[in-house]
């Protein structure tokens, strides 16, 4: 069976194979520039009236990517380079013949609004990375590095560098200033460079580029047309130091008799930030003391099914060049591999402190919330001969918890240890840049673990090797990865570990893995293979397979959701190349999935289609349909037995109206139902965007999630009347949110933004019952019911008498709960001078239980309004220093 779903779609795949499209080899464009001398260089104003510019011809003759790709653009583009041994200018002159139609939408940097002009420089000429500068005809900035050939953007890099633009009776004009100190390059004498424009027309929604691109055509960097003229350039080493002041204010809620609790707490804070150009390739990022109070809160989220939740990093040390420490186990086109498992996840870097101490009734306690970062410095990079080179090192402070007695005695106790992180990861690229080969490598060194705090690691390290290797244009490609574990710690820590929901090695049903108390270590492996073909005509595939030995553990300094699993999976789509009188493009995609666990138990079979469209008035939809035949779920026990789950639909679907429009509105719909209703869930998600005026912009999306399962894990009672029961209930859970978001642009350097969310997430339980038969074929034939002469309930406790003789057997604490959220930021960003800031910021935090037998509506209410919030005032000032 397994070989039959492997074979299908490849021969599917080959049977078309002939009818693809053929792309034609795209000619390079070449644009020669030249050095400005001892001309005066342009003054940077977005007129194009400066002399040096006539030192250079025009380049134009833009060719349209979309929405039809090799055609005409509605209007023309041209543009000139210069330089001098500091900087890189760049005139561009955008015709527009109805100038008043030109579109000024405002956002904050990166927000990509509006009529733009881009700029892609592959300084390296790797033909995988490029340094992008755009600019808004309103004037806003956009800077992202570009990695993997165009499949990373990062937006978080913040060069330094100044544009202005200007609009004219024949369309408008900017002019670009980028310091050579923000590019890297080599110390050849004469350099060549990649070079890529793209200038969008908003209201036609239509993209033009200097460097036709075929849409068929993989890759972006190594489409790019090519740059001439730079000689004796020499490499600028950067140097930016940049210390900032951080003053603090908090109020909340005081509690009567607790000294850690007044009501008010304030802060004063200093820290360094400094970029040093080690080589004009390598650059070293330091950050001493550093703060990450202007970084919105990570939204709320509740999860029944015990595994930890991803949340993205947004803090900006950590967030800058993070694509060259990425270093996903199983990442894939077919998608439902785990891909957001990856051997480095910062956020364990200040991470909340992991201990707990437990106290007497007569005391209180000051438990912190986060882990300072003493310092951290990280040094990456990638040399003109395609080594890319990433180092980090960070050390976070030992975080003490204080408690005092009503007496006034206190006491401090250690919560978190003194803790060491490294990654280092290293990546070389061959046969002109079409394969690399590289590897990664993490360490977490605790230092002096307590009694308290020996259920941690004192070690983990972690490996691996990754290559890919690209052909016939970049068309083909085969890549892949194997990694490795070993943690190390008391024989506490490594029966944790082993006990943890992420392995459950005590399964009673798992011959494979045993539980071992007396371990101290723990060592496992993973991978991920796979062959696809992404360009040359309307087809695409990828087939390949993960694995993930039962021992394999990175949680200390990766993410990790579980391991036990070999999965199979084949992804195959179908691209429209050219508009129609319908559609611009449309997609359609099959996938499916196949699982087993490390003893060979065939745990999940999974089939899926697809279609993405965007429709000729620029309206996106899709819409997806799974079947799930086989499914058996290894942790949903917490340790008890493979515990089957009935076959399984589901849907999804999506609707986002012209974004182009003021008002614009989206909606998102997804639902899943087994065959035996024993499991419904349905979320929807649908809102607006308004924008009243370019400066302004206004959103609102509420989401509203029902999950009725009548097989939700409560907890496992071990020795009842001779064996153990594994107590799971019917819970009907109701999820309630909205996300509000305000963005208002004062000046393009002058911005404030809100976002707030409320959230009431409420479960009420019933039908009781264990399992007695995890894998029968029939739904009722897999548990036992409780029936109401076994249960009592007295003052939110359970008492079940098992055997009905009279005696209870075992209690359990009334499941039934609601948790309700408000958060929310306020920030004005300030960018006064280009790369140093000024930060004010206003964060509330309301987290209550509420009633879980009253409304979602009024709850929400009662337990927001009201309520006193936990508010932090912030206002922070940077200023950047260039040497």
């Amino acid at each position: 069976m397994s070989r039959l779903i492997i074979l299908v779609p490849l021969l599917f795949f080959g049977s078309h194979l002939k009818a693809q499209d053929s792309t034609a080899v795209v000619p390079k464009k070449i644009y020669v520039t030249t050095s400005i001398g001892k001309e005066q260089p342009p003054a940077i104003d977005g007129r194009l009236d400066d002399p040096v510019w006539n030192l250079v011809e025009w380049a134009g003759d833009y060719i349209e990517l979309q929405p039809d790709e090799n055609t005409a653009p509605t209007h023309q583009t041209r543009f000139k380079i210069v330089y001098d041994n500091k900087n890189l200018y760049i005139g561009v002159r955008c015709y527009d013949s109805e100038p008043d139609k030109i579109v000024k939408r405002m956002s904050r940097r990166d927000g990509f609004e509006g009529d733009f002009i881009e700029f892609n420089i592959d300084s390296y000429h790797d033909k995988r990375t490029a340094f992008s500068f755009t600019t808004s005809v309103s004037g806003v900035k956009g800077d992202e590095f570009v990695s993997n050939n165009g499949n990373n953007w990062d937006e978080s890099w913040n060069p330094i560098w100044y544009t202005k633009t200007n609009i004219d009776d024949e369309g408008w004009t900017a002019e670009f200033k980028i310091p050579l100190s923000q590019l890297k390059f080599g110390s050849s004498e004469n350099q060549v460079w990649g070079l890529q424009s793209t200038r969008r027309i908003f209201r036609a929604e239509e993209r033009s580029v200097w460097q036709r691109k075929p849409i068929d055509q993989p890759g972006w960097v190594s489409e790019f047309g090519e740059l001439h003229g730079l000689k004796n350039m020499e490499p600028q080493k950067q140097l930016e130091i940049q210390p900032y002041t951080v003053t603090s204010g908090e109020t909340y809620e005081a509690e009567d008799g607790n000294p850690f609790r007044d009501g008010n707490e304030s802060e004063f804070t200093v820290g360094l930030d400094a970029k040093i150009g080690v080589t004009n390739d390598l650059t070293m990022d330091l950050t001493v003391n550093p703060d990450f109070g202007q970084v919105e809160a990570d939204p709320s989220a509740i999860a029944l099914d015990g595994f930890q939740i991803f949340f993205r990093e947004q803090r900006p040390f950590f967030v800058e060049n993070k694509n060259i420490f990425d270093f996903r186990l199983s990442e894939s086109e077919a998608g439902n591999t785990f891909g957001f498992d990856n051997l480095f996840y910062s956020r364990r870097i200040g991470r909340s402190p992991q201990g707990s101490i437990d106290i007497a009734d007569n005391e209180f306690i000051d438990q912190p919330d986060k882990t300072p970062i003493i310092g951290a410095a990280k040094f990456s990079g990638k040399t003109k001969d395609g080594w890319a080179i990433g180092v980090l090192e960070s050390v976070t402070a030992k975080r003490y918890a204080a408690i005092r007695n009503e007496s006034g005695e206190g006491r401090r106790e250690m919560v978190e240890p003194l803790t060491n992180y490294f990654v280092g990861r290293l990546q070389k690229d061959f046969n002109d840049r079409n394969s690399y080969i590289g590897g990664i490598f993490t360490a977490t060194n605790r230092d002096n673990l307590t009694q308290d705090l020996d259920f941690l690691h004192k070690s983990a390290f972690t490996g691996g090797l990754d290559f890919k290797h690209q052909w016939a244009n970049r068309d083909w490609y085969v890549e892949g990865n194997v990694i490795f574990s070993h943690v190390k710690g008391s024989e506490e820590a490594i029966q944790n570990t082993q006990e943890s929901i992420t392995h459950l090695f005590q399964r009673v049903d798992a011959d494979h893995v045993a539980l071992d108390s007396e371990r101290t270590s723990l060592s496992g492996t993973g991978g991920n293979v796979q062959i696809g073909k992404v360009g040359n005509g309307h087809w695409k595939f990828e087939s390949g397979g993960t694995w993930r030995s039962p021992e394999l553990e990175i949680n200390d300094l990766g993410f990790q959701r579980q391991s036990d699993d070999i999965r199979h999976y084949t992804w195959i789509g179908y691209q429209t190349l050219k508009p129609d009188s319908t559609f611009r493009r449309v997609g359609i995609n099959y996938n499916h999935w196949t699982a087993w666990d490390f003893g060979g138990n065939h745990n999940y079979l999974q089939f899926n289609t697809n279609s993405w469209q965007n429709w000729k008035n620029n309206w996106f939809t899709n819409i997806g349909f799974n079947y799930a035949p086989i499914e058996y779920d290894n942790f949903a026990l917490r340790g008890g037995p493979r515990l089957r789950s009935s076959p399984w639909i589901s849907f999804w679907n999506s609707i986002n109206t012209d974004n182009r429009k003021k008002l614009r509105f989206s909606a998102f719909h997804r639902g899943t139902k087994t065959v035996d209703n024993s499991l419904k869930f349905y979320l929807i998600e649908a809102g607006f965007v308004y924008q009243p005026v370019n400066a302004l912009r206004i959103s609102a999306f509420p989401s509203l999630s029902i999950n009725h399962n009548k097989l939700q894990y409560i907890d496992n009672f071990d020795e009842v009347n001779g064996s153990a029961r594994y107590l799971n209930g019917e819970v009907n859970q109701r999820t309630l949110s909205m996300s509000l978001r305000l963005n208002y642009n004062i000046s393009p350097n002058l911005t404030i933004q809100y976002w707030g969310q409320p959230f009431i997430s409420r479960g009420r339980y019933s039908n009781f019952k264990h399992i007695s038969n995890a894998s029968a074929k029939t739904f009722e034939d897999r548990f036992t019911a409780y029936v109401p002469e076994q249960l009592s309930f007295s003052e939110d406790v359970f008492s079940v008498d098992d055997d009905l003789d009279g005696d209870v057997d075992f209690t359990f604490d009334d499941p039934d709960f609601s948790f309700v959220q408000f958060r929310s930021n306020l920030v004005v960003r300030w960018e006064y001078i280009p790369g140093s800031e000024i930060f004010l910021v206003w964060s509330q935090d309301v987290s209550q239980s509420g009633d879980p037998t009253a409304g979602l509506l009024p709850s929400l209410g009662d337990n927001i309004f009201g309520q006193k919030p936990q508010n932090i005032f912030l206002l922070k000032a940077t200023y950047r220093f260039v040497l």
